[in-house]
């Protein structure tokens, strides 16, 4: 798969920020600075970007499939039984702090809210 050298506006920053953010995370952090929703917002992250990429194509997708079950699996591991990926059927979709399903729409949007 052949990529544009060209990122759309604003990608490359948030990819940028991202890794940075993901960087600053694994610094600042031990086994015992972790809470329950803060993994599951790491691995929400995880999922989100692995989602965001699937979308380049199948054979990328199929690529990053793994990491869905490595994320349910991290989850069950950590004691969410509900907490289930879907990033593969889904791309993007998450569930929020509020225990709700989001997927996000664009900057700034906030998603919407679906149930379940």
């Amino acid at each position: 798969m052949k990529l544009s050298p060209n990122a759309m506006p604003g990608v490359e920053q948030h990819a940028e920020t991202a890794a940075e953010s993901a960087c600053h995370l694994a610094d600042s952090t031990g086994p015992e600075c972790w809470s329950p929703a803060a993994a599951d917002d790491a691995l929400d992250a995880i999922d989100t970007l692995a989602g965001a990429l699937s979308a380049l194509g199948p054979d990328l997708a199929a690529a990053l499939a793994p990491v869905a079950a490595a994320t349910a699996h991290a989850r069950r591991q950590l004691g969410d039984d509900e907490g289930t990926a879907a990033t593969v059927e889904m791309p993007g979709l998450r569930r929020s702090a509020q225990g709700s399903w989001r997927r996000g729409l664009g900057p700034g949007f906030k998603g919407i809210r679906m149930e379940g």
